[in-house]
């Protein structure tokens, strides 16, 4: 694998704006905005539990502590601005305004938090070369307050955290299994650093290039891609227990939609024109789909769809029978 250096990304302050969701150049694209960090600082309040009205720790925190970390572990290079997107506006108005009609309030009496928050953050100066894409070492992370009980006393929070690299050509995210935690609880910023630096030391980048390299190795014949789709569709009405049977899937019908569509037409990483495609292209495809995803489930979705292709790619390798491409 090639190491590529480039000069690092300059800090820009992100604008907050609605996501367009036939956009090809965000991470995410599902119903969500664009803020910058020192928005998440100065303008959103920050939630508590109810009960004992002991504070949450702010997406500011998260975002900000997991790029201290980020630094910390890679001091010879420069981390670049987080890429912030937000879901789910909680609004709120300052008691003053109790009983003022909502189009006469003024900037200063309302408040606001997010429900959700996904970010990701590149290390620019750390990009590989694999199967002809530039991908770029990125550190992010979820944060989702609807999945706390704040009604509650504080009890430990729940947050989710990822490395692995950003296509550069398409900004999909190539998450591993052992690159996401996605079950972190803590009960205090500190014990969040410790639960991010255990991931980012656990995480194994040679292995991880190695299977995305390997992928580009094989091929599937348009029939196969057709009996797949075909596959993927019947596997979304199988009851539960039918499902268990069979390496899971979580992408969903209109998801599955979108991959065919962008077979035929995706500039990047389209089937050829016999209409075979290689298994690190329908990855892609995978990926790029993912990108409607919600935050509550997009890194999970995108680590289903890395072990997904690798499990085809075994049973192509290995000439044994998988139920997705085989009768």
């Amino acid at each position: 694998m090639e190491l590529i250096t480039r000069s690092p990304l300059q800090n820009q302050m992100v604008e907050e704006r609605e996501v367009i969701s036939t956009s090809n150049t965000n991470f995410i694209e599902a119903n969500t905005t664009r803020v910058s960090l020192q928005h998440l600082k100065n303008e959103c309040t920050i939630p508590v539990f109810a009960k004992d009205n002991e504070t949450t720790i702010s997406h500011y925190q998260f975002v900000q502590k997991t790029r201290d970390i980020v630094q910390d572990l890679f001091p010879e290079f420069n981390v670049a601005e987080p890429d912030i997107r937000t879901s789910h506006i909680i609004k709120g108005r300052i008691p003053s305004a109790i009983g003022k009609p909502a189009k006469e309030l003024k900037e200063h009496e309302k408040t606001l938090y997010y429900e959700r928050c996904a970010f990701v953050m590149e290390i620019p100066e750390v990009v590989e070369n694999v199967n002809g894409n530039k991908l770029a070492l990125t550190v992010g992370g979820v944060r989702a307050y609807n999945q706390e009980n704040l009604f509650s006393k504080k009890s430990p929070e729940k947050f989710k955290v990822f490395i692995g690299f950003k296509n550069v050509v398409c900004t999909n995210l190539c998450i591993s299994t052992d690159g996401l935690a996605d079950q972190i609880r803590v009960n205090s910023l500190n014990q969040l650093s410790e639960a991010v630096e255990n991931l980012l030391g656990q995480y194994d980048r040679i292995k991880h290039l190695g299977m995305m390299e390997r992928m580009s190795r094989y091929d599937l014949t348009q029939a196969q891609f057709a009996h797949f789709i075909g596959k993927l569709r019947m596997y979304q009405f199988m009851d539960k227990t039918e499902q268990k049977q069979y390496f899971p899937v979580s992408l969903n019908d209109s998801q599955i939609n979108t991959v065919v569509k962008n077979y035929y037409h995706d500039p990047n990483f389209s089937c050829r024109g016999d209409g075979t495609i290689n298994m690190w292209r329908l990855y892609n495809l995978f990926t790029e789909a993912n990108k409607s995803s919600y935050i509550d489930n997009n890194f999970e979705r995108n680590v289903n769809a890395y072990d997904l292709t690798n499990n085809l790619v075994n049973s192509l390798q290995n000439r044994t029978g998988n139920w997705f491409l085989h009768n």
